[in-house]
């Protein structure tokens, strides 16, 4: 790959740490480089569409659980290269909560979610151990500090 020829672009996504009953929502699913991972949801924001619905929407494309925003988490931005051209990303995370204790269980990706294998609670103590990347055990630690577990 020539760094003279390469492209550069920038994305956003937005995405939710779902909690209840001290544990949040974890998926296990694939990345770009068709690996198995442990994060949470999130997703490229649509024309129109502001950071905080474009996480609720895909909270529930990817889980089946409709969920509401609590608050702001953070802004985690990184780099990577797909299809020849570097991405600068930005994710907006937010810390989100079930509507309804109804729903809490009756977890199912949206069938386009091909990727996602499965949808699980994970305690709070526990979920870093699985969490593939580290700025997701990042967003753990801010959670745990927002909420003084």
């Amino acid at each position: 790959m020539d760094v003279n020829t390469i492209k550069t672009s920038n994305e956003h996504s937005a995405g939710g740490v779902v909690i209840y009953n001290n544990s949040v929502l974890v998926i296990k699913t694939k990345n770009l480089k068709a690996e198995t991972v442990f994060t949470f949801p999130k997703g490229h924001i649509e024309k129109g569409e502001s950071r905080k619905q474009a996480a609720i929407r895909e909270v529930e494309e990817e889980t089946g659980l409709k969920a509401e925003i609590v608050e702001k988490l953070d802004d985690v931005n990184y780099w990577f290269i797909f299809n020849n051209t570097k991405i600068y990303k930005t994710v907006s995370w937010f810390i989100m909560k079930p509507v309804s204790e109804k729903e809490v269980d009756k977890l199912s990706p949206d069938k386009t979610e091909e990727k996602i294998q499965s949808v699980e609670w994970v305690s709070l103590d526990k979920v870093e151990k699985i969490l593939s990347y580290d700025s997701d055990k990042r967003l753990i630690q801010l959670l745990k500090e927002k909420i003084k577990v």
